[in-house]
């Protein structure tokens, strides 16, 4: 009886880890959770068909849900002004709007279970140090949580650390982030890079016009612990931590390189020259190896398939494969499966042989923008548009479109799973979807 009632003990320990959604796109940052039971095919937000819950958020942000536990966390950004503006969809045009108002810089906890908020504090309170693009917010950077405390990350105002009641554990300043556009040094954009745990430490990637670096700071007092200076311009991308049988590889995406670096030292690892200017999805790792894109739609759009330890200026031999084109300019890529898919901003999906790289068919799923990255669950794909319609994409090496859900809202933000749930932000409010 012992025996049993500690393997039941272990399998209920398994099975809640394998519930949470730390950090963006989930462990790992693979956007895959398989679990016993999945999230819906389909939905209605009029009817409340498959509707858990829904909870308004105030303010304006783009960041992704996490979760721990029962419990969910989000950032957002609660202007001043209540004619705060938010340009959708994007004209593709200079547009230098923003909005220079007092904000409060919030983090919220929901009930996963009801939607309800448990609670929601205020980080910091004032005028924004940078201006933003009126496409973006002052929060998008997803939180990051390992179950002691939730870190939030707002960018030029700081990094920020609650236990998960709410309280207050430190705070870190980082300066102003001057993140614009390459080729307009005054064209402000505002940030979205989200921080990652790894062990004791909570790691940062700020890429600016002069004086980019990485960050590591301890995770229980926020005190730094290295810095890592790089030669870089404007990125908008995570950083992941590869953990391989040999050594972990902390992997960046920034504008003309991807690097890797030791996150437990910030030395560097090994390089890649030949990303776009514009560098925003974020490294991710499946089947034993490290996937990387990088897709400015106007100039050049590589997918690395890399082989874990590389070294220096990355030789082809380290490579699985390599294609020059067809990497999201937006959306960060998912493997899932035997594939590997890349859901455009354009709303084109592309799938690979994840091992080999080889095309194995494109679809247009819309005509919309895609900013949301796709996730993946029971065999299947949902991925957002800007529209507000998620897309569900059976698995496999034949376009099958299940359903086209309307969530009634603009969505940029990369929805969350857990425990058969899908957590879809909208630009006014959080949905928990589930049978």
């Amino acid at each position: 009886m012992r025996t049993l009632a500690a393997a039941l003990g272990f399998l209920f320990l398994a099975s809640a880890h394998g519930q949470n959604w730390p950090s963006f796109r989930g462990p790992g940052a693979s956007g895959v959770l398989d679990t016993s039971r999945g999230a819906p095919v389909s939905w209605d937000v009029a009817a409340k068909r498959n509707i858990a819950w829904s909870t308004a958020i105030p303010g304006l942000g783009h960041s992704s849900p996490v979760v721990w536990g029962d419990r969910i966390f989000v950032t957002s950004a609660v202007s001043s002004d209540p004619k705060s503006v938010f340009q959708y969809p994007l004209a593709g045009e200079l547009d230098r709007r923003t909005d220079t108002s007092k904000h409060q810089f919030k983090l919220y906890c929901l009930d996963k279970r009801t939607g309800k908020i448990i609670w929601e504090k205020t980080a910091d309170e004032g005028v924004p140090r940078v201006t933003r693009h009126p496409h973006n917010s002052y929060a998008s950077a997803t939180p990051a949580t390992d179950g002691k405390r939730v870190i939030a990350f707002f960018g030029s105002e700081g990094l920020y650390a609650f236990d998960m009641d709410g309280t207050p554990l430190w705070r870190q300043s980082v300066g102003p982030l001057d993140q614009g556009a390459f080729d307009m040094p005054d064209y402000q954009w505002g940030s979205a890079s989200s921080p990652v745990i790894y062990k004791n430490l909570v790691i940062i990637q700020c890429d600016q016009r002069k004086g980019s670096f990485l960050a590591a700071f301890d995770a229980s007092s926020g005190k730094p612990v290295w810095r890592a200076e790089r030669e870089a311009l404007p990125s908008w991308s995570t950083p992941t931590v590869y953990e391989g049988p040999a050594r972990a590889e902390l992997v960046t995406n920034g504008a003309e390189y991807f690097r890797g670096y030791d996150p437990m030292t910030g030395k560097e690892l090994w390089r890649i020259k030949g990303t776009s200017m514009i560098s925003v999805p974020t490294p991710f790792a499946a089947r034993g190896l490290i996937y990387l894109a990088s897709g400015y739609f106007r100039f050049i759009q590589p997918i690395i398939a890399l082989k874990p330890g590389a070294s220096s200026d990355v030789a082809p031999s380290s490579m699985a494969w390599r294609t020059e084109k067809g990497a999201p300019y937006l959306p960060t890529p998912i493997v899932y499966g035997d594939y590997f898919y890349a859901f455009g901003s354009r709303g084109v999906l592309a799938v690979y042989n994840a091992a080999t790289g080889e095309r194995i068919y494109e679809q247009r799923l819309a005509a919309g923008a895609f900013a949301s990255s796709p996730v993946a669950s029971g065999g299947r794909l949902y991925s957002a548009s800007e529209d507000g319609d998620v897309y569900v994409v059976k698995a496999g090496p034949k376009f099958e479109l299940l359903a086209s859900n309307q969530m009634g809202e603009v969505v940029m933000a990369t929805p969350a799973l857990s425990d058969g749930m899908l957590i879809v932000r909208g630009l006014s409010h959080i949905f928990g979807i589930a049978e």
